[in-house]
């Protein structure tokens, strides 16, 4: 299908290279003109500005996947819905707060445009094992985008509608809250075999065992013991740990709902402690993950 990316980060150029590669006509678009340029080089069309992309869906809708950071969706949704045409397909594949994806939709709906929010999973390993996408909004847009959204799952991910606007969005924000409980719960736990009462245990090799079929047998533990072969000592990491919003706004619902989430809680205050200074091997191996499964900063910063 034809398709055009905005938006061309992390995961966005993935996006856009997996799909060019594997069949679809993806326009690439961003702010920037050397992610467009990569993306043509796997064999995207290059579009450098909004027109661009539009002059490129004469013969078929316009689909839209806009791939950009919670904090200028909203600005920049509205830039593209004054020159999209009606009969557009809009994609929110970013972080999005699901508690703005409805009005998004109703604008987007005002101008004839069917919207979706994608939730987004997969860090920076999308493009080879597959991405996790949780999808609301425009169920018959959903349908459209589908051979698309199969794509990017191959080998295995994989994709499912969940129901209206915000639904996707709110499903991803939930995964992201649960991930942030398991990565402090296994660094906490390496940090007792670092620090307990059994020296020089090699932290890498406890992995490597927790690993082989273990309970705590996860892809963020291999992740872990990767982190811990490359760096035993955690060196040149400072232990600052960024949040990115969706936890945040996960345990605002949850307070508002009346639902008690303790060990999310406290996965969250250990990442705010850890940018006012409380620091230790626990946190600089949160960073490590960070780094490992989402090409994070590994010192603090998104």
């Amino acid at each position: 299908m034809k398709i055009a990316i905005t938006g061309l980060g992390r995961m966005g150029g993935q996006i856009a290279q997996k799909l060019a590669e594997n069949g679809h006509e993806v326009i690439a678009h961003n702010r920037s003109h050397e992610p467009i340029d990569e993306a043509a080089a796997h064999g995207a069309i290059a579009a450098y500005d909004q027109q661009d992309v539009i002059n490129n869906f004469t013969d078929t809708p316009v689909v839209l996947w806009i791939m950009l950071p919670a904090e200028i969706i909203d600005a920049q949704l509205d830039s593209w819905l004054a020159v999209l045409p009606a009969g557009s397909i809009v994609i929110d594949g970013g972080n999005s707060d699901f508690r703005g994806d409805m009005a998004r939709a109703d604008r987007a709906k005002a101008k004839g445009i069917a919207m979706l929010d994608i939730g987004t999973s997969g860090g920076v390993w999308g493009m080879a094992n597959g991405f996790s996408m949780m999808v609301g909004g425009d169920e018959t847009a959903y349908q459209t985008v589908k051979p698309a959204l199969d794509t990017l799952s191959q080998p295995s991910g994989g994709h499912r509608y969940f129901g209206p606007s915000g639904s996707g969005h709110y499903v991803k924000m939930v995964h992201n809250a649960i991930e942030y409980g398991m990565m402090e719960s296994l660094a906490e736990g390496y940090r007792m075999l670092k620090e307990g009462p059994y020296k020089d245990l090699d932290l890498a090799v406890a992995g490597d065992v927790w690993q082989e079929s273990s309970v705590v047998t996860s892809w963020l533990n291999d992740l872990t013991r990767q982190a811990l072969h490359e760096n035993p000592e955690l060196n040149e990491i400072s232990g600052i740990v960024a949040e990115s919003g969706e936890t945040r706004w996960t345990l605002e619902t949850a307070n508002q709902l009346g639902i008690k989430l303790p060990a999310i809680q406290s996965a969250f205050d250990v990442r705010l402690a850890s940018q006012a200074g409380e620091i230790n091997f626990a946190t600089k191996l949160l960073a490590a993950m960070r780094n490992k499964f989402g090409g994070h900063n590994i010192n603090g910063q998104q």
